[in-house]
């Protein structure tokens, strides 16, 4: 960073310590893109966020880096950032719009109501049936412990390896290379620990509870 780079890619807490610190200037900053912006706002770093921005915004100036939002969902706050940090004549661009069907045609969508001490066991037979021994599921957990439980039960007859926070880098990404090529069937994971995963073939997905 001291010698100069082109592209910075931070956490807000991060790029903030570095700022206090005079290690970082971002006075020349041309492009600001905050990816899950939604989340990141949610998660309690508007605060964070916004005193990272205020470094590289001058009121009402052309000079100012060009700003990209992409957030999965647009609740009314992300507009109202969009809009303090954006040039008023700011494009939205929509990749749903109004449609009702918002999730691929292709797959098929069972809701199941049951106990939360039947889980385990209801989730063991979702897979036999679904599945099978051959197949390739994965279940999300909101908790790590809920996942590692989970990952152990004895309903649960394929092999399964649970992935989340807890987890060290290095071993998650063994993790998910044992996943994408057939070493397990199974991999049960918290939400956070697995966005953005690219994993082809997979047959079957389970929400262990329905998300908030």
């Amino acid at each position: 960073m001291r010698s100069g780079i082109d592209i910075l890619v931070g956490t807000p807490g991060r790029i903030k310590d570095h700022l206090q610190n005079g290690k970082l200037d971002l006075s020349k900053v041309k492009h600001v893109v905050l990816d899950e912006v939604d989340q990141m706002l949610d998660m309690g770093f508007a605060e964070q966020v916004e005193d990272i921005l205020r470094v590289a915004y001058k009121k009402d100036s052309e000079d100012n880096p060009q700003t990209l939002l992409f957030s999965a969902t647009c609740p009314h706050w992300v507009y109202d950032v969009a809009k303090k940090y954006m040039k008023s004549r700011y494009e939205q661009v929509d990749l749903i719009g109004k449609r009702t069907q918002k999730a691929a045609t292709t797959v098929e969508h069972l809701a199941i109501e049951c106990h939360w001490s039947q889980r385990a066991a209801v989730i063991g037979d979702v897979i036999q049936v679904y599945s099978g021994s051959h197949g390739r599921t994965i279940v999300f957990c909101e908790t790590k412990k809920e996942a590692n439980e989970l990952a152990l039960n004895a309903s649960i007859k394929q092999d399964c390896q649970s992935l989340h926070g807890d987890i060290p880098q290095k071993q998650r990404e063994i993790t998910l290379k044992g996943f994408r090529n057939g070493s397990f069937k199974v991999l049960v994971a918290t939400n956070v620990a697995a966005r953005g995963l690219d994993i082809p073939e997979v047959d079957l997905v389970v929400q262990s509870s329905p998300p908030k």
